[in-house]
């Protein structure tokens, strides 16, 4: 992430204990793919277990597969996540669907 994103808002601001969505398609996203991954890890590790975050992500950086999975399932090594491409959203964005404390991390969709 760069340095001049401390003034990002963050997507979390608590922990969730049911599913949620939480939003990485803002300008400032578009901007800056790291600025994405670090919000996406931030939003996993706000996700009960049990549970599911929907990544909304700006449609500039591709397919989510590409660039964020891989980071995710990475960062949280000791916790099972599984992800599912949802789809496209009309403004051009994707949603990936992470779901924490699945059996296997998966790597399917669209």
């Amino acid at each position: 992430m760069t340095e001049d994103a401390a003034d990002v808002e963050p997507v979390t601001r608590r922990d969730h204990d049911v599913s949620w969505s939480a939003n990485l398609e803002q300008p400032r996203h578009a901007d800056d793919r790291d600025l994405v991954v670090e919000q996406a890890k931030d939003a996993v590790a706000a996700t009960a277990t049990g549970c599911h975050v929907n990544l909304v992500t700006h449609g500039d950086h591709g397919h989510p597969e590409t660039y964020l999975w891989e980071p995710l399932a990475a960062a949280f090594d000791d916790r099972s996540l599984e992800f599912e491409y949802v789809d496209r959203c009309g403004c051009g964005g994707h949603v990936t669907r992470v779901f924490v404390g699945g059996e296997s991390v998966t790597r399917g969709g669209s």
